[in-house]
């Protein structure tokens, strides 16, 4: 699949030229201290300028361009949603504060939500006015989603939430949480399980940082002591959440694979400078890794294009499968060759306030690609039982 073409012949290189000469005129210099900042693993820096970015989107209409225009969307191609992400990360626009709404809760709501849910929750997303978060994992399930005990008690026309969500990404600037609770505990584990939308800015939530090997907190432990929510903010029915919540990982597969990839190329050429200016390209071994990174995120995009094409056929590929673990992968490859190319010294900081260097930063971040999100382990399992059709693991019941 081109990235110029969609499946419905709509020619995208006008598209990338409206996005092009729109980031011309509106990455302006108040955005110039987090131009190209924001992303995994720099999450922490300037939150402020950056959802002032979100909203310079949000008025010129290019947040949420692939959702439908009835709910405030572009209607934008496939095509046209890849370019999109593309030219944001050549332009080293600021990393948006929005993703987990517009490209997670958003498209959960308008396919499982009631009408009522779409005309509160949709229209304050694409504006650029509340900010979400997911709360999913917990202490004792993260890869066993269907575990949580996250508990929800229904009090007269509300919601009661008691439990504690862990690695909540954003969960400090957000303003609401999709979480998935337990609704009926008598009910078997993927049964029983709502997925209810709580507001983060009231008594009975309360977040805590959870500080990574980088010194930052991108994500927090969040806790619900009695933290209330309408009745109706339940999406796709009570007991009905497990469905909900997957439809919504499934969600997370898309056209911004591909931006994320332009953000690859340029940590890339940031490595491959620092070799050169070290003089580390003398090295044979060096030179070989560089090649095997560059000749990588080549494959990456090559399999992100024909993922993407299966996806315009609604159909989820073997190629679709192995996208984390092969992006994940490589990317923490990437981090341990720079930090190889600064040798000895990699072990010191120089950045004011002894911050950590890019190279540094990431790799740090990027030990954590392979665990979030669904481990490499994990990934492997997935592949192996859903796309070779091998044998179920053997998992030993509990002691």
């Amino acid at each position: 699949m081109s990235t110029e073409t969609g499946a419905d012949g709509r020619d995208a290189a006008a598209f990338r030229a409206e996005i092009r000469e729109w980031l011309a005129a509106n990455l302006t210099t108040e955005f110039d201290a987090v131009r190209g900042r924001g992303g995994p693993g720099d999450e922490h820096v300037g939150f402020e300028p950056r959802l002032a970015w979100e909203r310079r989107l949000a008025a010129g209409g290019w947040t949420c361009i692939g959702w439908p225009e009835r709910h405030g969307g572009r209607g934008a191609t496939l095509a046209e949603q890849v370019v999109f992400h593309e030219e944001l990360a050549r332009a080293r626009a600021p990393a948006r504060v929005g993703i987990v709404g517009e490209g997670l809760l958003g498209p959960t709501v308008m396919a499982f939500g009631t009408e009522e849910q779409k005309q509160r929750f949709l229209g304050p997303i694409v504006a650029a006015e509340e900010l979400w978060c997911q709360g999913y994992s917990e202490p004792g399930a993260g890869s066993d989603l269907a575990g949580v005990a996250t508990k929800a008690v229904r009090d007269g026309d509300e919601w009661v939430v008691t439990g504690q969500k862990v690695w909540t990404s954003l969960a400090h600037w957000s303003d609401w949480c999709f979480v998935l609770c337990r609704t009926d505990p008598d009910a078997a584990k993927h049964r029983g399980l709502s997925y209810l939308l709580v507001p983060m800015r009231q008594p009975g939530v309360e977040i805590r940082p959870i500080v990574q090997l980088t010194g930052t907190s991108e994500f927090n432990e969040v806790f619900f002591d009695g933290a209330r929510t309408a009745l109706d903010h339940v999406v796709g029915g009570v007991n009905d959440g497990w469905k909900v919540a997957m439809g919504t990982l499934a969600f997370e597969r898309g056209a911004s694979t591909l931006g994320q990839q332009v953000e690859f190329a340029h940590e890339l050429e940031a490595v491959t400078d620092a070799a050169r200016a070290r003089g580390a390209t003398k090295d044979p071994v060096i030179r070989q890794r560089l090649a095997g990174a560059w000749i990588g995120l080549r494959i990456l995009r090559y399999n992100a294009l024909r993922t993407l094409h299966a996806m315009e056929g609604d159909d989820l590929t073997r190629e679709g499968m192995i996208t984390k673990l092969s992006w994940a992968s490589w990317h923490r490859d990437l981090g341990e060759l720079g930090i190889d190319v600064l040798g000895p010294d990699a072990t010191v900081t120089a950045g004011p306030g002894n911050e950590l260097g890019d190279l540094q930063r990431l790799f740090l971040w990027s030990r954590a690609d392979t665990i979030y999100g669904g481990t490499n382990e994990i990934q492997r399992n997935v592949i192996g039982e859903r796309a070779l059709g091998l044998p179920r693991e053997t998992r030993q019941p509990p002691k």
